[in-house]
């Protein structure tokens, strides 16, 4: 049986990739339906409704081609074969995904979605549980180099994967104000210089109470 309908007019993926883009660039709420259709090829509200349900569900995709493909890159990037080379690896591809030739500019998990109302609090959501990702990759992959001997054993590496973690989600922001690639580089760097004193830090050092405060 023929199928029925009328055949779409507009190339679904190209169309995803294009939304994909406003939303790293708009962020969920920023993004408006009609900047979003306008972007896919501007297709009609009957086929966008069609192929891809809602605008919710819309961001869901192309949250998941965004996790599969920039996300992608820092999973290789965190392959490395030490700890050591595997965070630098993870660093430096940050800032490539972060400030890439005529990509947006920063992370959609990370800036996608930080505030919302109520209404849209699925989304925020959604990236939230996806952000928790980070700093699990990132410390498992220290607990590795544990387990492997490129660090030691005495290293603390749940404290190593917050620092990193938050250099990661720190250089997306800066890379959103319109920080140079060799700044965000250098920040990389810095990062990096920290590797040996925390690795090496007496656990006497590591238990003494911060003079920050926490609530």
């Amino acid at each position: 049986m023929a199928p029925r309908g009328r055949p779409r007019t507009f190339d679904r993926e190209q169309a995803l990739r294009s939304a994909m883009e406003v939303f790293w660039t708009r962020g969920y709420e920023g993004a408006t339906l009609e900047e979003l259709q306008a972007a896919m090829g501007g297709i009609a509200p009957p086929s966008f409704y069609a192929a891809f349900g809602s605008k919710d569900k819309l961001f869901r995709e192309a949250v998941a081609l965004y996790h599969a493909t920039l996300g992608g890159r820092m999973r290789n990037a965190i392959a490395a074969p030490t700890a050591r080379e595997a965070i630098e690896a993870l660093l430096h591809e940050g800032v490539r995904c972060f400030s890439e030739g005529d990509s947006p500019r920063g992370c959609l998990l990370i800036l996608g979605a930080i505030n919302c109302t109520r209404a849209n609090k699925e989304a925020y959501d959604h990236l939230h549980e996806l952000r928790q990702q980070g700093p699990e990759m990132i410390r498992q992959r220290l607990a590795r180099g544990v387990a492997e001997g490129d660090l030691p054993a005495g290293a603390p590496v749940t404290e190593m994967a917050s620092f990193y973690t938050t250099v990661m989600q720190g250089l997306a922001v800066r890379a959103r104000d319109g920080a140079s690639r060799q700044a965000l580089v250098n920040a990389a760097q810095g990062a990096m210089a920290a590797w040996e004193p925390m690795v090496n830090q007496p656990r006497r050092a590591r238990g003494k109470r911060s003079s920050f405060k926490t609530r």
